[in-house]
């Protein structure tokens, strides 16, 4: 194996002009971990983030971004089972996918879903594991309740809608155009609110309630999504595009019984991300692999365009996944 590899760097926090290519060494793997030669790699919202100075990676995490890839187990370290030289794999990684070669814990690997292809695969771990753990695991959704994702036209949004109806679940989702309303429609969602034009909040509340709201904006809209639950509904927030700060009447909370709770994944343990890998593997890979669902991919550019798939992503036109070729 080579001694060094092509990446991109975050030269210094800023826009999507401070990504960079540069050289650095392949990375070893450490105890539990293998090393991936990558094919695709998918851009996500923490990536930019981060290029932005707003998200650090975690201390023992590379400094590169990227949080998830697709391609070929190249190395295997200490006390790796299940894995061999060669096999094709996707993987949540813990940074570092915008490069030829990336390290990752072993547990966070998937195999390639029966049908698909690497570039497919690549656009799967961050969404996947973000939705899954999230709408069903903290969020428990069930079949026949009634559940809005914001965003419905966004990597994470296009995987929501598909699980929450492959699951049985009535499926609401907010867009910005008639276009990502038609495209959140033809992924499974009853009713597509374009929020340029319509309330979400009047026709979640003409429905009785969302019983399970998944947000990624904050911001204003936590009142109006606290609003927009029935009795006894969650509210799972992700991220905060629309600020972290809201001022919020928790004697509603109280009397309608509702429940606030949300999640970041990088941050979280190993073994947390494993056990998410293990519910996916069981549970959802069978609908990947039966095309009941499917990644949306949006553009794919090159590796050393970075800055461009960057600036694609926060133009917001996309819908679904921007993914990097690395090989």
């Amino acid at each position: 194996m080579q001694q060094m590899m092509r990446a991109v760097e975050i030269t210094q926090p800023g826009g999507p002009e401070v990504l960079c290519m540069t050289q650095r060494p392949v990375p070893k793997p450490g105890h539990g971990q293998v090393v991936i030669q990558v094919a695709w790699a998918g851009v996500n919202r923490p990536d930019a983030l981060q290029r932005a100075g707003l998200y650090a990676p975690p201390p023992t995490a590379s400094d590169l971004p990227g949080l998830e890839a697709s391609g070929h187990v190249v190395a295997l370290g200490s006390g790796v089972a299940g894995l061999r030289i060669g096999d094709p794999v996707c993987a949540l990684l813990p940074g570092g996918g915008y490069a030829e070669y990336v390290a990752t814990p072993a547990a966070h690997c998937l195999p390639i879903p029966e049908g698909m292809d690497l570039q497919q695969a690549a656009g799967l771990p961050e969404t996947f594991f973000t939705v899954w753990s999230n709408v069903f695991m903290r969020g428990g959704l069930m079949a026949g309740e009634k559940f809005l994702v914001h965003g419905g036209s966004s990597g994470i949004g296009t995987t929501a809608i598909q699980l929450a109806y492959a699951f049985g679940a009535r499926v609401f989702a907010t867009a910005g155009s008639a276009e990502k309303c038609a495209a959140c429609i033809d992924l499974g969602a009853e009713r597509a609110i374009n929020y340029r034009e319509d309330d979400f909040e009047a026709v979640l509340s003409a429905e009785g309630g969302a019983d399970l709201i998944l947000d990624m904006v904050g911001g204003t809209y936590i009142p109006r999504n606290l609003r927009a639950l029935a009795e006894d509904g969650r509210l799972v927030q992700i991220a905060f595009l629309g600020g972290p700060k809201a001022e919020v009447n928790f004697a509603t909370l109280m009397t309608r019984r509702l429940t606030m709770t949300g999640s970041t994944l990088r941050p979280q343990s190993d073994l947390a991300k494993a056990r998410i890998a293990q519910e996916l593997e069981a549970n959802v890979w069978p609908l990947l692999a039966a095309g009941r669902i499917a990644p949306v991919l949006d553009q794919c550019f090159a590796l050393e365009e970075a800055g461009k798939a960057h600036a694609r992503m926060e133009s917001s036109a996309h819908i679904g996944k921007i993914m990097l070729k690395v090989a």
